[in-house]
């Protein structure tokens, strides 16, 4: 099993920039079909349009005024979408889009994503439409203009009048669609109301399936955000099926446990970190002193996360003759673990 992983720099420029993880450096993504990139937009910072091989979600980590242009398969229009901090945007497989800081501060937003069909495993592959990377610039310019029907001087400068590649600035003088106030394919996952069985006063969890947020369904995605007061502790869970955890420290930094059959990582994790939790392991939390907030997908639309605390816990639903001969404990000290295991919050503070 791996640590946890840092990015490496795709593109940097006065603009903004873009981060990715590498599979190249980081088996297990690729192992594991999953990928991850982070997005830095400067004010008027522009990405141009492109689509991508993977399907993955947004989370917006700072900034009030982004926009992002959506593009879906046989449409003829584009959606306009506002984004701000602690928004989820999904962008499936198959849509194109732009994206644009119009804001006076900086736009942050992490992607995380499966890639099971991507063009390389493990990574998060874009095919940009226009500017010196773009699909139509591979072609030859005779082609293209053919294809649209223009002369030379018009072909040259469809194709080569944007000179950057991925992210360049907007000027004042130039303007975008603006969305509206409200959108179906927009969910602030920061201002949702956390689960109700994972919350207390020392942190919560809220967990985004497209029972909550329809289109995040065509993701394949669910979403989960973690927030753990300084010192707290997340109790143990596990996802009872064949699917990956890919979690993002978003804030703070603390201790994060991950246990298997045969293996196990205990690794100390700061904001900016990527890890991976590979199926049917189980994973815990420990926040640091200034409390640890993470971001993560699972790799499936209604995935099921088993707690081992609390009322729900698989171990509280064990007959007491199965929990005394599994844990070779008398039947007192059975009723005294259980008792505890029933009433322990899967959200434990310093002072519990």
């Amino acid at each position: 099993m791996e640590q946890p992983m840092n990015p490496k720099p795709f593109t940097e420029v006065e603009a903004g920039s873009y981060h990715k993880w590498l599979p190249s450096e980081y088996p297990l993504l690729a192992r594991n079909k999953v990928a991850a990139g982070r997005l830095l937009l400067r004010p008027r910072g522009f990405v141009v349009p492109h689509y991508a091989d993977c399907s993955k979600v947004g989370y917006v980590l700072q900034g009030e005024n982004g926009v992002v242009g959506l593009v879906f398969p046989s449409k003829s229009d584009e959606v306009v979408v506002n984004l701000k901090k602690g928004d989820l945007i999904p962008v499936p497989n198959g849509v194109s889009s732009w994206w644009f800081n119009d804001g006076d501060s900086d736009l942050e937003i992490i992607f995380l994503g499966e890639s099971k069909n991507a063009h390389v495993p493990g990574d998060i592959s874009y095919f940009v439409l226009s500017g010196p990377l773009s699909l139509l610039h591979g072609f030859s310019p005779e082609y293209v203009g053919k294809t649209y029907s223009l002369n030379g001087e018009e072909t040259t400068q469809f194709l080569k009048s944007q000179s950057n590649a991925l992210i360049c600035s907007i000027q004042q003088t130039q303007s975008l669609p603006k969305p509206p106030k409200f959108s179906k394919f927009v969910y602030n996952i920061d201002a949702a109301a956390p689960d109700g069985r994972v919350k207390g006063s020392a942190g919560a969890v809220t967990t985004v399936t497209e029972s909550k947020f329809p289109f995040i369904g065509q993701s394949g995605l669910t979403a989960i955000l973690e927030k753990l007061d300084a010192n707290a502790v997340r109790s143990p869970v596990y996802v009872a099926e064949p699917y990956d955890q890919l979690i993002y420290v978003a804030k703070g930094r603390g201790k994060i446990q991950i246990v298997g059959s045969s293996s196990k990582i205990d690794a100390e994790v700061k904001m900016g970190q990527l890890i991976l939790v590979p199926k049917f392991f189980a994973v815990g939390k420990f926040a640091g002193e200034d409390g640890l907030e993470c971001i993560s997908i699972i790799t499936a639309t209604h995935p099921v996360v088993e707690e081992l605390a609390g009322k729900t816990s698989v171990l509280e639903a064990l007959s007491p003759e199965v929990f005394q001969v599994s844990f070779n404990v008398t039947a007192e000290f059975e009723k005294l673990l259980r008792s505890k295991i029933t009433n322990a919050s899967p959200v434990i503070g310093s002072s519990d």
